[in-house]
């Protein structure tokens, strides 16, 4: 895997991905930016939700779960001091299907955080990642 990153201008940066895509980041104001873009460890927190949902989608699909929508909310918690690692995440999974088994969820998140998810699983060298979720029956 590759990526680079090209210095734009004040703290604004180009990131771009060994598969082409790319996208903006930027500082604050008072940090030399002009909020043009995600922060670095924003994209460190979007990248594990992202990982995390994937593992979780896979999973109960090769479970046969009929799953129609699902949406993980990550609050986080950074150190007051340097270097401002993450200390403590939490996602809350919300999983919206038809006839959902919880047993399955509750496993496939499970799965994710402890085997499956590799940004879960290095983020959580410096942080105590916990998760929740909630199930939504679709009405036909």
């Amino acid at each position: 895997m590759k990526a680079r990153v090209k210095w734009v201008e004040g703290a604004a940066m180009i990131g771009e991905a060994g598969s082409g895509h790319a996208l903006v980041m930027d500082g604050p104001p008072d940090g030399g930016g002009r909020n043009l873009g995600l922060r670095p460890m924003e994209l460190l927190l979007i990248g594990m939700g992202g990982c995390t949902e994937f593992d979780v989608l896979l999973i109960l699909r090769k479970a046969r779960q009929d799953v129609t929508d699902c949406v993980v909310e990550l609050t986080a918690e950074r150190s007051a001091s340097d270097p401002k690692v993450f200390t403590s995440i939490h996602a809350h999974f919300t999983v919206t299907g038809r006839g959902l088994s919880e047993a399955r969820v509750a496993r496939a998140i499970e799965l994710s955080a402890t085997k499956y998810c590799s940004a879960s699983i290095m983020l959580g060298a410096t942080a105590t990642i916990t998760h929740d979720y909630r199930l939504r029956e679709v009405d036909e």
